[in-house]
């Protein structure tokens, strides 16, 4: 690796046993894995009340500014809630703007108790967008949660296998603006080359 890459999990889930921390923790072991410092952002430690705009810095709005500045990559991470992202994450993204998220490469992950999350996904797409983010092609969507997960991993080796994708992709295209145009030789984003 050409520098130090330090990889951000933020998971906008506060159930204790929940399968989208669990799934960030796996994406976070394989950006480890490819050489980055990583960090699970777990929002029920942080004081978030709903953003007023006359109080940018309400509760813990600050420390999480500067934790979400401080990273090369984040992990944007939520349950479904009706078909969106769960509000602790929507809170939290909100005391954020293109002064933490701008250049930033960004990676998705949606937990569903049902069908695939791709709404849910579209919308964290959006707002990534919206901050300047660079959000990597590659995303994850989990559903049927409940059978999912089981001794705190997932089941399905193959959705595991992505999970593990993504953490990798956000450590080896974090700093870049978009993948390489060049099909004749491959791109090593280590090197750059």
């Amino acid at each position: 690796m050409r520098r130090n890459v330090h990889v951000l999990g933020l998971s906008g889930s506060l159930r204790d046993d929940s399968g989208t921390r669990t799934a960030i923790r796996r994406a976070l072991a394989a950006a480890d894995a490819a050489g980055a410092t990583t960090e699970l952002l777990d929002l029920r430690e942080y004081d978030l009340p709903p953003r007023d705009g006359d109080d940018a810095d309400a509760g813990d709005a600050a420390i999480l500014r500067e934790r979400v500045a401080a990273a090369d990559a984040v992990l944007l991470g939520s349950p479904v809630y009706h078909g969106s992202y769960a509000s602790p994450l929507k809170t939290a993204l909100d005391y954020c703007g293109s002064d933490e998220f701008d250049g930033t490469t960004v990676g998705l992950l949606a937990v569903a108790g049902g069908s695939y999350p791709t709404p849910t996904l579209e919308h964290m797409r959006a707002v990534a967008r919206a901050v300047g983010a660079w959000t990597l092609p590659l995303q994850v969507g989990i559903g049927d949660a409940g059978s999912a997960f089981a001794g705190g991993d997932l089941v399905d080796e193959d959705l595991g296998e992505r999970v593990d994708r993504l953490g990798e992709e956000l450590v080896a295209y974090a700093g870049v603006d978009s993948y390489p145009t060049t099909v004749s030789e491959p791109f090593d984003p280590v090197a750059g080359v």
